[in-house]
């Protein structure tokens, strides 16, 4: 049982696991990332103990009910029949007390995945938190779910314990009568009474009937609490991923001649971020998405990884439409440098490789030289192999942004998409940074997102984006003689400046 017990949530956890990491990336802005941890984290953990606890019981203890009854009749089929009224009886009165324990028991999961997540807040935004003397109120907020959720739990554990006493008092009840009852019938000597001998026998016997009834009614509380956290596992499990290969879908290698997105519009629930957008990106070109912010930049650059899915209009790389070509290949055609710098709590040699696992030291130390990284992680404690902290908070800004251009140089695609990363850094940073994008973006297919219009001016094409649609596009020179929108960025930003 305890293989068992083991062998079922190392599966669980990993089919969990695996459909999670296989979800769509729109599936985890609705989510709470509590609840997702405290599904593969503790759920799995409770639907394995109810599985493994109710097997037990399941094939163990019926079979003993059995052979008792079977030896019971055999002594006096009289006295069993009355004797066994106990049981719809004590049945009754247990399902009636354990009603409500599969509600409380799915509102006790939600409660502590709030929990998770607000631990998972405060360790992320300690530095927020602090900053406006917040502890006091993000402790309160805490400890108010703790309490919430202790209280729960304690009206379940009643409602689950209640079952075993019930059970015991009707059965020593039972007990009782049949004491009373069949001895009374010995001591006036009535013929159909038994011998002494064998009633003595059936008290014993009967007696150890209540064991395993006990147990069947404990299991039967205890499956409750599982059958909740179960239909919350098997939720996330029967999640479909909305982005899977076609059966037949085409394998590329390389990228040759243009991405063209053909009136293509996208929408999140009812709102319409995109509407008809069309553009073509050749090969080699670099291409500049500017406008406002909220425009729609950012969901368009989500669409050519395929994160998301148009609503309606394709996308098509080198003549084919994406939902033909496979996921895998058509993002290893492109690399990605984000705003948000994202590194992972380990050695900056491991982030770095992350784009490739069996990339050399030599390779390593040549994408971070493009990168204007290699001085400055030479002058960290253990060079390449310093941990770089939760998230990259041991480098500063434009250090972790350095090492993420350096990931993106490693992996070296013929597409890169820069959501531009110079935006939130001081002066010094942004040259280092920009050098570095300018290094990167060479010889390649260069689709980016500017916030800063100075560093656009030599793209070959710039686009202009604004409530969703393209209004501009062109070259800086011909878009200031067009004395739009972009003219006016442009003169917002220098007068800013």
């Amino acid at each position: 049982m305890e293989d068992l017990r083991v062998h079922t949530l190392l599966n669980f956890r990993k089919r969990v696991f695996d459909n999670v990491m296989n979800l769509h990336v729109g599936f985890f802005s609705n989510e709470r990332k509590g609840d997702i941890i405290s599904k593969v984290a503790s759920d799995v953990q409770v639907v394995q103990f109810t599985v493994t606890n109710t097997l037990q019981v399941v094939f163990k203890e019926p079979v003993t009910l059995i052979v008792y009854v079977v030896l019971l009749f055999n002594i006096s089929a009289k006295l069993t029949l009355f004797s066994l009224l106990v049981i719809p009886i004590s049945a009754f009165i247990i399902s009636k007390i354990v009603k409500r324990l599969k509600q409380q028991a799915k509102e006790a999961h939600e409660s502590f995945a709030k929990m998770i997540g607000f631990l998972d807040e405060a360790l992320s935004g300690i530095k927020i938190i602090k900053a406006f003397n917040a502890t006091e109120r993000t402790k309160d907020k805490f400890n108010n779910e703790n309490i919430f959720y202790s209280n729960l739990n304690r009206k379940m554990v009643r409602r689950q314990q209640l079952g075993s006493p019930v059970s015991e008092f009707l059965g020593v009840l039972m007990i009782a009568i049949i004491v009373w009852y069949g001895g009374s019938l010995i001591l006036h000597n009535d013929k159909n009474a038994l011998a002494a001998a064998d009633f003595i026998a059936y008290i014993a016997i009967f007696s150890q009937v209540m064991r395993p009834a006990k147990a069947l009614t404990d299991s039967f509380s205890g499956i409750h609490s599982g059958i909740a956290a179960g239909e919350r596992v098997l939720e996330l499990i029967d999640t479909k991923p909305e982005m899977v290969n076609k059966i037949d879908a085409i394998s590329i290698t390389k990228f040759n001649k243009a991405l063209v997105l053909d009136n293509v519009a996208f929408s999140y629930g009812e709102k319409q971020i995109l509407k008809n957008i069309n553009l073509e990106i050749n090969k080699g070109q670099t291409i500049a998405l500017v406008g406002p912010s909220g425009g729609g930049k950012s969901t368009l650059m989500d669409l050519i990884p395929r994160f998301h899915d148009p609503k309606s209009g394709v996308i098509k790389i080198d003549g084919l439409d994406y939902r033909d070509v496979k996921i895998e290949d058509l993002r290893s055609q492109m690399g990605t440098v984000n705003q948000e710098s994202f590194l992972f709590n380990d050695t900056i040699f491991n982030n770095i490789a992350f784009a490739k696992p069996n990339a050399t030291e030599e390779e390593v130390v040549a994408a971070a030289k493009i990168a204007n990284a290699h001085e400055f992680i030479l002058n960290t404690e253990n060079g390449y192999q310093s941990s770089v902290g939760d998230r990259g908070n041991k480098l500063s800004g434009g250090q972790r942004q350095r090492v993420c251009i350096a990931r993106a140089v490693l992996a070296n695609p013929p597409i890169m998409l820069l959501d531009e990363a110079t935006s939130a850094l001081d002066t010094e940073s942004e040259k280092l940074v920009q050098d570095a994008l300018n290094n990167l973006m060479k010889n390649r297919t260069s689709i980016v997102i500017a916030h800063r219009l100075s560093t656009i001016q030599h793209a070959d094409k710039i686009v202009v984006i604004d409530k969703g649609e393209v209004v501009e596009t062109g070259s800086h020179a011909e878009l200031i003689k067009q004395n739009g929108l972009y003219r006016r960025l442009i003169d917002m930003q220098a007068f800013n400046d």
